[in-house]
């Protein structure tokens, strides 16, 4: 029962954490010490699924809460305060990037071409990106009530995409989402459960939530199994090349994080600016504290 419990209450911090962009999910496993569990239990769930089930679903639903939850808080928070919390977001990424600085370069020695190139490319990639995302906020009630099938199978290569964050130091899924543009429609729809279940005759808001968490949530099934295993084999392997990689897009993700339209979306004063440097040096020091942890 204890176990369970343990379970439980490490499935809602999780659940939290990928609410957060910036917050990597398996830095906060390794804190809280169920990373390898975790990892264990998505690589070999298949060949022995009675044993691991014993952990995945006290996991699962603490997760499920959690994510929930603080789903709704996050989606307060960007509709009325979103400079200081997005600039909270963005001190959290920043603060993660010297530890995954340190496990590229080595003391006494300049990057090498090929590193300097896996930083670089990355890098101007995400700058790119950032300049031909629409200008002008997109309203996530809107966009989910007009779906289509196009974007369905888009949510679900997002979800792949995301899922691949699961063991990358320093990259959370929730970030991958926010470069991506769904986030904020992930985020408003995992919220809006908790209308939906006050009024369960609300067909067309469990049927926009669907057209979106179900897609979303399938692609982060497959991309889990698919992907873990994947990016294991290229941390043990190709382990500079990975992180040289992983550093390019924190360092471009802080741009492109800055001129998300989401950001501004409130509206900016002098108070609300000092509180957004206040909530960016919490949210660096927070990471960088994290970060600490041995992966």
């Amino acid at each position: 029962m204890i176990k369970i419990i343990r379970d439980f209450l490490n499935g809602v911090a999780f659940g939290i954490t990928e609410t957060v962009p910036g917050v990597s999910g398996g830095t906060i496993a390794i804190v809280f010490g169920f990373y390898a569990e975790l990892i264990e239990t998505v690589n070999h769930f298949t060949e022995d699924y009675r044993k691991y089930l014993k952990f995945v679903i006290p996991f699962i639903i603490g997760a499920a809460a959690g994510l929930i939850t603080f789903s709704s808080i996050i989606n307060y928070l960007l509709t009325n305060f979103s400079f200081p919390t997005m600039a909270f977001f963005i001190g959290l990424v920043v603060g993660i990037i010297p530890h995954i600085y340190s496990k590229v370069k080595e003391p006494g020695r300049w990057f090498t071409a090929k590193e300097t190139a896996l930083i670089a490319l990355p890098m101007l990639v995400l700058v790119i990106v950032s300049h031909l995302k629409p200008a002008t906020v997109t309203d996530p009630a809107a966009v989910i009530s007009g779906i289509t099938l196009a974007y369905m199978i888009f949510l679900f290569f997002s979800g792949m995409i995301a899922a691949a964050a699961l063991v990358m130091p320093g990259v959370s899924g929730s970030f991958m989402l926010l470069l991506i543009g769904v986030y904020h429609i992930a985020t408003y729809s995992v919220s809006s459960i908790r209308h939906l279940l006050l009024d369960m005759t609300n067909i067309a808001l469990m049927t926009g939530i669907a057209k979106v968490l179900v897609p979303l949530g399938l692609g982060i099934i497959v991309g889990g199994l698919l992907m873990t295993r994947l990016i294991e084999k290229l941390l043990q392997n190709h382990y500079k090349t990975t992180y040289s990689i992983i550093l390019g897009l924190l360092i471009g993700s802080v741009y492109a994080l800055f001129r998300d339209p989401i950001v501004y979306q409130s509206g900016l004063t002098a108070l609300i600016i000092v509180a957004g440097i206040v909530t960016f040096l919490l949210g660096s020091v927070i990471s960088f504290n994290l970060g600490k942890t041995k992966l």
